[in-house]
């Protein structure tokens, strides 16, 4: 069975939670089909392969040059169009976000294929992409009803996005629509007794601390996280791993709320940087406990990579987040109501203050956290459920 599994991520270039699981989900599927992995290249380029050139299993493509100053959507439409060339004698392809749908929808009708889609997020629920694409949400958003419309089969990450989906996307047959959840490889993701890190960025060993990891995006819910930390026990630091704002806007809001808070208290330490994986691992496994303050989040991968490592994690309960943390078996769930903010951010404090409050329980918590994840969430079990999806509609032709 040759596939193409397309996406804008790929390593070296991976920066959320979209190509984390392209990057794992291609590991398990190699074993499994004939995989030819088409990516955008990025920032570094000029390093990497000519687009269209093959190397290995990975084709890198890029925009256009005359688009260099374009609106991001049409120059990920530029770069659909070399996708969707390439694909000639796949007998499937797979895309992923918006960014790729679109080669996806364009190689089913040109070479008769089928089309799968993962649904990571969906466009209409995430608003504030205008902020970062202006006119190009709208592209964004034909994009991905185009696609999901005419995909042979849609995976939704999680039971939360399938109803999210069918809500969103009327016109989709729920018949079309199948639930195969992100995972986890738990032999890299595990606890790291080093403590390395910890001391480069200059943590005192004598106090806990909370610690988030996420992009500086709407969706990610970081400024509540900051308005609930005015509140957190004086005891505790505050560990941010934190860049890549979607808008020049929600980076200064962003620094503007971390400079108030270091104003008010000790211990607050921002890492503006992506860290190498190894390192957030460290963060992750000494964390006292991790937060997931989104408000929208399809499953949240990010929790799974806490819980593997053995930290019991606070998280808003919206889309498929409790569909991975267990409420009071590997974390405290928060609800969240975007017409009371104010709300959600005291219950963020109080969750993560009841954590610090009881190390024994957060250890429980974490050791549960890391059973569930080794049980139920292996990418090789992803890789397999992915694949026999690939097989019925292969079979059914």
């Amino acid at each position: 069975m040759k596939v193409g599994l397309l996406t804008r991520e790929y390593p070296p270039e991976v920066y959320g939670g979209a190509g984390v699981h392209v990057e794992f989900l291609a590991g398990g599927l190699r074993p499994l089909t004939d995989l030819e992995v088409h990516c955008w290249t990025g920032s570094d380029a000029a390093a990497l392969p000519a687009p269209g050139t093959d190397a290995g299993t990975v084709v890198r493509h890029r925009a256009a040059p005359g688009l260099a100053d374009a609106n991001d959507a049409l120059r990920a439409f530029s770069a659909d169009l070399s996708m969707a060339a390439a694909l000639g004698g796949r007998d499937l392809v797979h895309s992923h976000t918006w960014y790729a749908h679109l080669a996806g929808h364009l190689a089913k009708l040109l070479h008769g294929i089928p089309h799968v889609v993962t649904a990571h997020s969906l466009e209409p629920l995430r608003p504030w992409k205008a902020e970062q694409l202006g006119g190009g949400y709208a592209l964004s958003r034909w994009a991905e009803r185009t696609a999901f419309e005419a995909a042979d089969a849609v995976i939704a990450v999680s039971r939360g996005m399938r109803a999210d989906l069918l809500a969103c996307y009327p016109a989709l047959d729920p018949g079309r629509v199948r639930v195969v959840h992100n995972g986890i490889d738990t032999r890299l993701y595990r606890p790291d007794p080093g403590t390395g890190v910890l001391e480069r960025i200059g943590l005192d060993p004598e106090r806990p601390y909370v610690l988030f990891v996420g992009r500086v995006t709407r969706q990610k819910g970081v400024p509540h996280l900051l308005r609930a930390a005015r509140a957190l026990d004086p005891r505790a630091q505050l560990v941010l791993c934190a860049g890549a704002p979607d808008t020049p806007e929600t980076g200064a809001e962003f620094r503007a709320l971390v400079d108030e808070l270091v104003r008010t208290r000790d211990g607050v330490h921002w890492i503006p940087d992506m860290l190498p994986r190894p390192e957030v691992i460290q963060l992750l496994t000494h964390a006292a406990v991790f937060v997931c303050p989104s408000v929208y989040e399809p499953l949240g991968i990010v929790n799974l990579e806490a819980m593997a490592c053995g930290t019991a994690v606070v998280a808003s309960a919206v889309g498929g987040i409790p569909e991975v943390v267990d409420d009071g078996g590997t974390g405290l769930l928060v609800p969240y109501d975007e017409r009371h903010p104010e709300d959600f951010e005291s219950g963020l404090t109080e969750a993560v203050n009841r954590v610090l409050d009881d190390p024994e329980s957060a250890a429980r918590m974490g050791a549960a956290g890391r059973r569930r994840a080794v049980r139920e969430f292996g990418w090789d079990q992803v890789a397999r459920r992915t694949y026999d999806v690939y097989r019925e509609l292969l079979r059914n032709r």
